[in-house]
């Protein structure tokens, strides 16, 4: 089996025990250079948050999108537009990455910053 499999087996087996909560979902996607992060509702599929390192905000911030770095600003900066918008409580959904890397750092960085997952 390769990876691309077995994140997908963990994606799945993830995003049936989400839907047990109906709560927002936190959810975070990660490619070589980039890290997206939304925060969407589970019934209705609407985004409700969502930041990402292409954004024009986060490209005269830092030289590089693909570190741990960008991902902790990231993860700060859609913990401050949730916060805004009166979302406090969300389950996190990793898509079947490990937790270690960039998506703790993501995932560290908005709990600081007042995020309850």
């Amino acid at each position: 089996m390769n990876k691309k499999i077995k994140r997908i087996r963990r994606y799945r087996k993830l995003r049936k025990n989400l839907q047990k909560f109906s709560l927002l979902r936190f959810v975070v996607f990660r490619s070589l250079r980039h890290i997206y992060a939304q925060i969407i509702c589970s019934t209705t599929a609407f985004v409700h948050v969502s930041a990402s390192t292409v954004e024009k905000d986060f490209q005269k911030e830092l030289l590089y999108s693909g570190n741990k770095l960008a991902a902790r600003f990231i993860g700060i900066l859609i913990a401050t537009r949730a916060l805004k918008k009166g979302i406090k409580k969300v389950s996190f959904d990793r898509s079947g990455f490990r937790y270690h890397g960039r998506i703790k750092m993501l995932a560290d960085s908005a709990r600081n910053t007042g995020l309850i997952f």
